[in-house]
């Protein structure tokens, strides 16, 4: 049996992306163009454009003036990447070298900036109020989850609906804004494009349980960067959660969770108590409840 392919439908479309995002962060200042190069170059699943493309293609069938939105989303997300990276002082991404550790912390600033900027170029030629608003907005939440997640770091206390907001922020909001983009710009009705958006929301909800579920159990070549980053950076994410709550060792774990230094020297304790406990069915759990809503919205 052929393997499948969720993408087929706009296969031929995203190889054009792929073409216009090498060209938009080309740029005459040969240490930028490297660092935005090598970005681009590291690869990715490209779901943001992908469903951009797919979400405009319900209702038309010419996908060509999507194109520009669907670049414009890859390149935020990547954008948002490269300054993550800075700040978790990440080394590897999809098993490749960050450009934070190749060039520094001042070039990938600067990177995500110009990167950012060609994205809001590209939205902006629609002149269509409605989508730059939309991204704006968009924009701004991502930032404020970022600064809740770096606030969260090694703080026990904080609950399940501190994480959701988390989550909903990291990842969900931009896979909803692609969803919408696309039937935005396809002129669908205001209830077709409320639907759409539900869905990418539901969508990446469930994907990034899962994403943080396989911080704890992939393998660090399928993963492309260590196993249990998320801890070493002390990021509680929903399985040391119900961990921290349920697990008989959970006092244990507050006290390592607590620490900048035990979450990097006990990292495999923390994560042996987190994987014993029932931590990460229960994340599974929470993930189908996502995928369930995704299929009923």
């Amino acid at each position: 049996m052929p393997d499948f392919n969720f993408f087929d439908s706009v296969e031929k479309e995203l190889e054009l992306v792929e073409v216009n995002l090498a060209s938009n962060v080309d740029s005459s200042v040969g240490l930028l163009n490297q660092a935005s190069v090598h970005l681009i170059e590291a690869g990715g699943k490209r779901m943001r454009p992908a469903f951009t493309l797919m979400a405009a293609s319900i209702f038309q069938e010419e996908l060509e003036p999507i194109i520009p939105a669907a670049v414009a989303l890859e390149l935020i997300h990547l954008a948002t990447l490269v300054h993550d990276d800075v700040i978790d002082n990440s080394d590897k991404r999809r098993g490749t070298e960050t450009v934070k550790k190749a060039w520094g912390n001042r070039v990938s600033i600067y990177a995500g900036n110009f990167i950012f900027a060609r994205a809001l170029g590209l939205v902006a030629g629609y002149k269509r109020s409605d989508i730059v608003a939309l991204l704006a907005d968009a924009s701004m939440k991502i930032c404020e989850g970022e600064i809740i997640q770096m606030l969260s770091c090694y703080n026990v206390k904080l609950g399940l609906k501190n994480y959701l907001r988390r989550i909903e922020r990291k990842t969900a909001l931009l896979i909803s804004v692609s969803c919408a983009m696309g039937a935005m710009l396809a002129n669908a009705l205001p209830g077709q494009i409320e639907a759409l958006s539900k869905y990418g929301y539901y969508l990446g909800m469930a994907f990034q349980v899962t994403d943080d579920i396989l911080d704890f159990i992939a393998d660090e070549k399928i993963l492309g960067k260590p196993t249990g980053s998320d801890i070493r950076q002390g990021v509680i994410t929903l399985p040391a959660l119900y961990a921290l709550k349920h697990d008989i060792h959970r006092d244990e774990l507050a006290v390592l969770l607590s620490s900048p230094e035990a979450c990097e020297a006990k990292a495999d304790r923390i994560i042996e108590i987190i994987t014993n406990s029932d931590g990460i069915d229960y994340s599974y759990f929470v993930s189908r409840h996502f995928a369930i809503k995704l299929a009923n919205s």
